[in-house]
């Protein structure tokens, strides 16, 4: 090993994802502590060509070549061929430490339908809902409210709030657009708070502060990366609100496997907590919401940072 720890930072990808997955690898690798860490840049196209730091195509074959090198990689691929475990396989293929949940848990999270059958299945609320497939679409029929959204994808992209049957039509052909199937759900009514759980380099778990969303409308992704969303840190919320979240989050998190740091969605509502969905490799750029919750508790994002790479090393 040399005398700083080699990190790989991967970014980019092929998913609706590519641009924020890109800004969050460049946070990384700008944030990682140059006294411990050399970052290595490595960049994914939206057609699956691999490129090095200076932007040079170098292939599959000339990736691995480069993450071998390498003591330890940070995926930062948002969405499909990336958070739904595809890198952590390659990983684990090729030998090699990894930040983050391992295959299993990336593609069980990334599947909002199976999360689902794995919150009922640890007694935790979720909105009722059913998966909407091509095969299906034409017996679609709107009778109140829903939120419509692509099972496996992230960065609320695809996601439509539909409250007229002429906009039921459009929001399944935009969701089934990013995916071969579409979650359809009760609105819930409720606050939207998230929480993270870190498992730290020492093994123990950690859950951050809870932050609340507070957005005008459905919280979708020109909200989302806009800048009109008003994220609060700490979320206002009493001891049992509190407590109820970090029971929940935690019991979602060991469920599905993860590892490294997961942001857990939820809504807030008088029956108590419904879970909405798990990222298992959320944004991870300064301003980003599992930054911002660490930073409130305590833990600056460099500091953040090093936790996940000692993590994937230990």
């Amino acid at each position: 090993m040399s005398a700083r720890t080699r990190v790989a930072v991967i970014g980019g990808g092929q998913s609706c994802e590519h641009d924020v997955s890109l800004a969050s690898a460049a946070s990384v690798a700008d944030a990682l502590d140059p006294a411990a860490y050399e970052a290595v840049r490595l960049t994914i196209d939206r057609d699956g060509t691999w490129r090095d730091h200076g932007g040079r195509p170098i292939g599959l074959p000339g990736a691995v070549h480069v993450l071998t090198s390498c003591d330890v990689v940070f995926p930062m691929v948002h969405g499909p061929h990336g958070e739904d475990g595809t890198l952590a396989a390659l990983c684990e293929l090729a030998g090699l430490p990894y930040v983050g949940s391992d295959l299993g848990a990336g593609a069980l999270a990334m599947d909002k339908w199976a999360t689902k059958l794995v919150a009922h299945s640890l007694g935790l609320a979720t909105a009722p809902g059913h998966l909407v497939t091509a095969a299906t679409l034409a017996g679609e029929r709107f009778d109140h409210p829903v939120v419509v959204k692509p099972v496996a994808a992230g960065s609320s992209l695809g996601v439509s709030l539909v409250t007229r049957a002429e906009e039921l039509a459009p929001a399944l052909e935009a969701a089934l657009a990013i995916d071969t199937r579409a979650l359809v759900e009760d609105v819930v009514a409720g606050r939207e708070v998230d929480v993270a759980v870190l498992r730290r380099a020492d093994g123990s778990l950690v859950v951050s502060p809870a932050l609340e969303i507070v957005a005008d409308g459905l919280f979708d992704h020109a909200a989302k990366y806009g800048g009109h969303a008003d994220f609060r840190v700490p979320a206002a919320l009493t001891d049992v609100e509190r407590k109820e979240l970090e029971d929940a989050a935690v019991a979602t998190y060991r469920a599905l496997g993860c590892s490294g740091v997961a942001r857990v969605d939820f809504f807030v509502t008088d029956r108590g907590p419904v879970l909405g969905e798990v990222n298992t490799v959320p944004g991870m750029t300064e301003h980003s919401q599992v930054p911002r919750m660490f930073a409130a508790a305590g833990l600056p994002y460099a500091d953040l940072l090093d936790e996940l790479v000692r993590g994937a090393t230990r």
